[in-house]
């Protein structure tokens, strides 16, 4: 995999640095998360097919995968 140079901030990120957020990156295969706090530590790399179902179940752990 390529290294990703993209990383963007939420703009729920707040005022300042924003420093305490999660950053994602984007390519066309792939979608990668890190910590802004500590960027060069270890990144959660998803297939973009993936990334919506990840989501899904930090909001509801509950649901079931499909």
């Amino acid at each position: 995999m390529t290294t990703l140079s993209n990383w963007r901030k939420s703009s729920y990120s707040g005022s300042g640095d924003g420093n305490a957020c999660v950053e994602i990156a984007t390519s066309p295969a792939h979608i990668s998360l890190r910590d802004s706090k500590t960027p060069t530590a270890a990144t959660l790399t998803f297939p973009t097919s993936a990334f919506a179902p990840f989501l899904a179940a930090l909001k509801d752990p509950h649901r079931t995968a499909s």
